[in-house]
């Protein structure tokens, strides 16, 4: 079994996974500019130094910072180690790093988080994708971890977490929104209780019905989430949400049938 991990970004969701692989029995070897090596964790100087002696290194700082992370780490490892990108990105930065990292010999695994680290630490659920993808799982899984392989190749595992997050992240942003309009108009209890109660409701034909009815509707919508955005500036609260809606509805209505 693999038993020397790299963690590159010792943040909130770095650490938690340095420290159950540490426990885990793993040898850890860390590296975050920014912030100190938890205890247990070897400290180490750069990018390269984690790395080097790894059997898997860990990307788990930005995606704004993994392709540094990548290219300063590569000079460090060696011809067997394998890197895995935990990083929030889009499938074509996750292309892009594998491609960096097989111009280097080296195997690359896209590893998409799928649920907060908080809490779960290394048992939280990921997905895998690309040419190292169950190397890494099967190394990970050993020590606890909860990592599946889909087949295919890197930037798939962070296609399917981002769609995901247009959903998830799109309904939190219109759930705040409304809230936020309830309040100032005085009735944020009762919308609370509304959406709770239609979020509980929720079933199979739920999203089929959401999709339909918003083609079947689109003109009607469009004036609906029209005069919801025009409410929302009477009341003072910004339509980020309710005007976006307005206008996909505008463009569905103009779909031909």
């Amino acid at each position: 079994m693999r038993g020397t991990i790299a963690v590159l970004g010792l943040g909130e969701a770095g650490s938690a996974l340095a420290r159950d692989l540490t426990a885990a029995g793993a040898v850890v070897r860390g590296y975050d500019p920014a912030a100190p090596a938890p205890a247990g964790i070897v400290a180490t100087g750069s990018e390269a130094e984690a790395a080097r002696g790894a059997d898997v290194v860990l990307s788990v700082n930005s995606a704004s910072a993994a392709h540094d992370a990548l290219s300063a780490g590569l000079s460090g490892i060696g011809p067997d180690t394998l890197w895995a990108d935990l990083n929030t990105a889009s499938p074509g930065a996750k292309r892009r790093l594998a491609s960096t990292a097989a111009s280097h010999g080296t195997a690359f695994a896209d590893i998409a988080i799928m649920a907060p680290v908080p809490g779960r630490g290394l048992r939280v659920p990921m997905l895998a994708t690309g040419p190292a993808a169950a190397a890494v799982a099967e190394t990970l899984n050993a020590l606890g971890a909860a990592v599946e392989v889909m087949p295919g190749e890197a930037g798939l595992a962070a296609e399917r977490k981002l769609l995901r997050s247009v959903f998830f992240k799109g309904m939190s942003a219109a759930v705040v929104e409304a809230l936020h309009a309830a309040r100032a108009a005085g009735c944020e209890d009762w919308l609370r209780q509304l959406i709770t109660d239609e979020l509980t409701a929720a079933n199979e034909s739920t999203v089929e019905r959401l999709v339909t009815g918003s083609h079947t509707h689109a003109v009607r919508r469009t004036a609906e989430m029209a005069a919801a955005a025009e409410m929302l500036t009477e009341l003072g609260v910004p339509s980020n949400v309710a005007s976006a809606a307005r206008d996909q509805l505008a463009k569905l209505a103009k779909q031909p049938k």
